[in-house]
């Protein structure tokens, strides 16, 4: 990587200064971390492995675990890593390769989303042509289309970042390195490149928090032609997406659409969405979800049962 400056590296502040906060911090995100690992793994394996998981929302959960469980490596275990170290040094080279891999992990979480949000809308709305448009190619198309847009983004973020000059300070009051933190280092004015990084990434943030909320509401609202229990089966499916995408995309809309402005709680916010959500979404599509726990268990009953047969 071309870098614009004579900084080769620099120093991350992480969540707290103290001792032992710090050591607080490792042990919390240890078990944050992990539990997402944990957690998306049994759902991808779940899926993969399940013949009662093949339709396509199965299909895009599979790849949204996958992309929570690499949006959550890129941050978690140098954060973990970090908390036991006196002082926490990343490269230049490090440091954007970070930020890719947030913004690419993290678009294709956004896309997936809505690819979710899209086929819930097809299969309560237009419950005959199901079948027709949610064919598996097409599926696939989509998620390939998904893949190509987080390259794009996290393409146009690291073109962003590498533009950036730095010649004084190199203390990043983060725990990972991101546009934001790197903005108030960069010894150049940096209105312009803040005004791209709100019309890139918070525009993608705030555009799919709006697509997103009127498609559930036009789900929930076509719900009153349907039986009660094909009612509370979908009730139960959207309010689950609805909550991930709240608990993801507030977050990510605090952090990127406002200017040039830095807070204290900076920090705490994007461990929500870096870390929490990864963490929480297997919780909220398994227990609010009788089709992934039954086939989780029947998938851990059969690999108990064949293993004491040996």
């Amino acid at each position: 990587m071309q870098q614009n400056n004579s900084t080769t590296e620099f120093i991350l502040l992480g969540l707290t200064q103290d001792p032992m906060k710090k050591k607080m911090v490792f042990v919390i995100f240890f078990i944050f971390y992990l539990g997402t690992v944990v957690g998306n793994f049994l759902i991808i394996v779940t899926i993969k492995s399940s013949r009662t998981l093949g339709s396509p929302m199965y299909y895009f959960l599979f790849y949204l675990s996958l992309a929570d469980f690499c949006f959550s490596t890129s941050t978690a275990p140098r954060l973990i890593v970090d908390s036991l170290s006196a002082k926490n040094i990343i490269t230049y080279n490090e440091c954007m390769t970070q930020v890719f891999a947030l913004h690419f992990f993290g678009c294709m979480e956004v896309l997936v989303l809505i690819l979710m949000a899209f086929d819930r809308y097809v299969a309560i709305c237009k419950p005959l042509h199901y079948p027709a448009i949610m064919r598996r190619r097409v599926c696939t198309i989509l998620i390939v289309l998904a893949w190509i847009g987080s390259f794009i983004h996290s393409t146009t973020q690291i073109i962003l970042a590498l533009r950036l000059p730095f010649c004084g300070p190199n203390l990043i009051d983060h725990y990972c390195c991101d546009l934001q933190p790197l903005l108030k280092l960069a010894c150049v004015d940096t209105f312009v490149i803040n005004l791209l990084l709100v019309s890139n990434s918070g525009a993608i943030a705030s555009s799919s928090f709006v697509i997103l909320m009127i498609s559930y509401i036009v789900i929930l609202h076509s719900l009153r032609n349907h039986s009660a229990e094909g009612r509370k089966k979908a009730l139960s499916t959207c309010t689950s997406h609805i909550i991930v995408v709240i608990i993801f995309f507030g977050p990510c809309i605090f952090i990127y659409t406002r200017p040039r402005t830095t807070f204290p709680m900076d920090k705490m916010v994007a461990v929500f969405y870096t870390i929490g959500t990864p963490f929480l979404n297997p919780l909220i599509y398994t227990l609010r979800n009788a089709e992934v726990k039954n086939a989780m268990r029947k998938l851990w009953h059969i690999k108990i049962t064949s293993e004491s047969r040996r």
